[in-house]
């Protein structure tokens, strides 16, 4: 069931295609990683998630970065300050090791995307969360060299940038995208200079604002938006 708050997501038209933008503003939210459940199980899935937690202290959710079929994280993930894998600077086959890929890390109110080789020669402490995935979609206000403004690969997939203002723009598309597509919404439509793409075809948002909770294909580690005390005084 819906509750009665303001949604951080908003429904979108870029280029004829529908797209789901959800916001999340350090002064407002705390974004954190979370993969097991209390019987060390991982979730698989936002419905069993949902099922753990109260709707109210969470302003969406949404799958984070790749996994294997255990559903654990194949790259770079810290969940509560504690890194659970290391960063996976390796040659590979597929979207995670389409270089550049990147992390999305942060600590506080504080949140950033820098790509694999950036994070491993200037990022020394460890976050409080951190997520690695691949391709990176936007460097630097550029769109990554080995994507097509439109290619033929086209699924619901997901993707995270962060503003010059610190804030996390979160993007599910709800008809199949192209790389590029997602690349220019961020780019042209958002001023985002640093989006990474998160998946593809298991890509999945929980929104407890407007009842919206995805079910499908199963998951791995989760990026969960929750609000701040102060924000829903």
């Amino acid at each position: 069931m819906a509750s009665q708050v303001e949604s951080a997501c908003r429904s979108v038209i870029f280029e004829n295609t529908s797209l789901t933008h959800c916001l999340a503003v350090p002064a407002r939210h705390r974004i954190a990683t979370d993969l097991s459940a209390a019987d060390g199980g991982n979730y698989r899935s936002l419905s069993a998630f949902a099922g753990s937690h109260d709707a109210e202290t969470i302003a969406f959710a949404m799958n984070a970065g790749m996994f294997d079929e255990e559903g654990d994280p194949i790259g770079y993930y810290v969940e509560d300050s504690e890194r659970l894998k290391t960063l996976n600077t390796a040659d590979g086959e597929g979207n995670f090791h389409l270089e550049p890929n990147g992390v999305f890390f942060g600590s506080g109110e504080s949140w950033e995307i820098r790509t694999t080789a950036d994070f491993l020669a200037n990022v020394s402490d460890r976050p409080e969360f951190g997520t690695q995935s691949g391709p990176m979609l936007v460097i630097d206000g550029t769109l990554h060299p080995e994507i097509s403004s439109d290619g033929e690969s086209r699924l619901i997939r997901n993707s995270v940038g962060v503003d010059a203002k610190g804030r996390a723009h979160f993007v599910i598309s709800n008809a199949p995208i192209s790389f590029g597509k997602l690349a220019r919404f961020y780019r042209d439509e958002l001023s985002v200079p640093n989006a990474l793409y998160l998946d593809g075809n298991v890509s999945a948002l929980w929104n407890p604002a407007t009842g919206r909770l995805d079910t499908g294909a199963a998951i791995g580690p989760l990026i969960v938006v929750e609000k701040r005390a102060s924000a829903e005084e």
